[in-house]
């Protein structure tokens, strides 16, 4: 859309027609035309299979040929045994990364936005940004490896303290624990780029003028740094509740055992345990569907009442 804009500025600045204007600057829409390729062959082409939830896909048949069901796929997930622990799990485990994943990088931004010394701020920085890049599988070899209880660095700390080895990993009660706490180390520091950024944005003479006023720090940060990104924390809230019945496949997936799988068990891991090992493919899609709808209605609901209360939105 902006490039559509570009042309259809440059080609009135120019007293040119619209086409003259696309043929003007054809080199932008060269560039623009890879991703639009991208955008279209993995992301739209895909949505024609979706119709195999209505339907009891065979692949001899292929997506035409297979019978028609209706909401067949739909009634058995709502009323299987697994619906309640799925949604249980899933939503859980969504709502404490939401409740304790979420401000951790408003925290450290605020804290790093007021660090006097550079060099001091760019080592921190360092050192919370580099656990993204730590790929989930080897992520999780770090978990398992220590909360191993009898190998494990943290047992060995625990032991040496008088206490008694955990097995973290094969208790249903540590999963969730475990798995935030992980999770808030991981993400913290990425994830407190975008509030740095919109940090940077507040107008410096705001704070001149507090200053003069006797603002202390705090309050400053109260009143004028807080207030400045509040915009920018109420967006990725609302796209945060948009992903509440979605979780990242792998990390799950990979500390999930016999043991803790009553509380592991997620939407995602059993589309993939029962569509892809279990071959049924038509049910496993309506069961993405019906986490996409309500994904979709979350974001509706959070996103009208951002607009109404704050002004704030999406859309």
């Amino acid at each position: 859309m902006a490039k559509k804009k570009e042309g259809t500025a440059v080609a009135k600045k120019k007293g040119m027609s619209f086409g003259q204007g696309i043929r003007h600057s054809w080199q932008l829409y060269v560039l623009l035309l890879p991703a639009l390729i991208y955008l279209f062959v993995f992301d739209y082409m895909p949505l024609y299979g979706m119709q195999i939830a209505f339907k009891d896909f065979l692949p001899g048949l292929g997506f035409s040929g297979s019978p028609w069901v209706g909401l067949k796929h739909f009634k058995y997930f709502v009323t299987s045994p697994q619906f309640s622990v799925l949604i249980r799990n899933t939503l859980l485990l969504n709502v404490l990364r939401l409740v304790f994943c979420f401000p951790f990088p408003i925290f450290l931004a605020l804290l790093l936005n007021e660090a006097r010394n550079a060099k001091f701020q760019k080592i921190i920085q360092n050192l919370t940004y580099a656990p993204h890049f730590i790929s989930t599988v080897v992520l999780c070899g770090m978990i398992i490896s220590f909360t191993s209880p009898s190998t494990g660095v943290i047992n060995t700390m625990i032991q040496a303290l008088g206490g008694q080895p955990i097995d973290f990993m094969g208790q249903e009660g540590w999963f969730r624990p475990v798995y935030i706490i992980s999770e808030i180390w991981k993400t913290t520091g990425w994830s407190s780029i975008i509030y740095l950024a919109a940090l940077a944005g507040i107008d410096p003479s705001l704070h001149e003028a507090a200053r003069v006023d006797g603002a202390s720090r705090f309050k400053r940060i109260i009143h004028i740094n807080i207030p400045g990104i509040a915009p920018t924390i109420i967006i990725l809230l609302i796209m945060e509740v948009g992903k509440m019945m979605s979780l990242g496949f792998e990390k799950v997936y990979l500390l999930q055992n016999s043991l803790n799988l009553p509380v592991s068990e997620v939407i995602s891991t059993y589309v993939y345990k029962t569509g892809l090992l279990g071959a049924k493919f038509s049910y496993t899609t309506s069961i993405d569907i019906f986490n996409s709808v309500i994904n979709c209605i979350l974001l509706l609901i959070v996103n009208k009442i951002s607009s109404t209360v704050s002004e704030t939105s999406l859309f």
